[in-house]
């Protein structure tokens, strides 16, 4: 079978599970229904059910601007350390890069996925990825992002990642 047949195979077999699925959408934001079910090889995943849609990860994009400590690598570990915390995630790993003469770049590796940050502290800008699946929840992250920054000024997208419906 054709590697997009397999994946579109998945789908439909996760998608005829939740629409079977019994648990109702109670329609806040940040409550979510984790609904399990077994992978063709066996593997219990995980899937959100928030809104109306099932999808795997919410993943937030998100523009820091007019932020202050962005060439402080102690100082963005210990944000994006508070980040995971609150938002109720598993760190695996961190590492940052500072660059010559600014910026700092690198990942948090989550057992829920990822976060990573870019920093422009010439510019005031940051750039991050907040990419978290099952019931963590990444929108905690934002508000601590404006406070380790010093900024008000930060703007998200948020993008459902793995959409079933």
């Amino acid at each position: 079978m054709p590697r997009d047949d397999i994946a579109l195979s998945r789908l439909g077999t996760a998608a005829d599970k939740f629409q079977s699925d019994s648990h109702e959408d109670k329609g806040a934001v940040n409550e979510a229904t984790v609904i399990p079910f077994p992978s063709q090889d066996g593997r219990l995943d995980h899937f959100i059910k928030r809104d109306g849609m099932v999808y795997a990860g919410t993943h937030l994009l998100i523009d820091v601007w007019n932020g202050q400590n962005l060439d402080d690598i102690d100082h963005i570990e210990a944000t994006l350390k508070e980040c995971v915390e609150v938002a109720g995630a598993t760190l695996l790993h961190c590492h940052l890069h500072r660059f010559n003469p600014e910026g700092v770049s690198g990942v948090l590796v989550l057992a829920e996925s990822h976060i990573s940050i870019h920093t422009w502290p010439e510019m005031g800008y940051a750039a991050l990825d907040v990419f978290m699946c099952g019931d963590s929840q990444p929108h905690k992250a934002i508000d601590v992002l404006k406070r380790g920054f010093c900024t008000e000024n930060v703007q998200v997208d948020d993008v459902r990642r793995g959409r079933v419906s």
